[in-house]
């Protein structure tokens, strides 16, 4: 089982920007697919977006596209995810996760391994 920790939450305001970053320990990456998935209080964990194991295929939420890149980087174990323009609707606990296999995948069904979250404020 891989080990997931996130990084680079915290506040910004409306139209800001910040990198999350999700190391892996434990075990790497491997091929699977990575995904970033994210929940507000008193809603559903909703997914943000996905890259494949190469980083040549990823795919987004309407709600983040043009907005929000996932990245990755097999050397370092790590996974990114760059938040641009920002507004106060992105505020949630931002998780990254492993999926079961390869392909872009949307449904938090479809993954394994959880990091224990990153809270993103965005203030009006």
């Amino acid at each position: 089982q891989v080990q997931l920790v996130e990084s680079g939450g915290g506040l910004v305001q409306a139209g800001g920007s910040l990198t999350l970053s999700c190391e892996a320990s434990g075990r790497t990456l491997g091929t699977y697919t990575m995904g970033w998935f994210r929940q507000a209080p008193g809603k559903g964990r909703e997914f943000v977006a996905a890259v494949t194991w190469s980083g040549s295929s990823a795919r987004y939420a309407d709600s983040v596209k043009g907005r929000f890149t996932i990245s990755r980087d097999n050397a370092k174990n790590t996974v990114y995810l760059q938040t641009n323009s920002l507004k106060p609707e992105d505020t949630a606990v931002y998780y990254c996760a492993r999926s079961i296999g390869i392909g872009l995948r949307e449904s938090w069904t479809e993954y394994r391994d959880w990091g224990q979250g990153t809270q993103v404020t965005v203030s009006s």
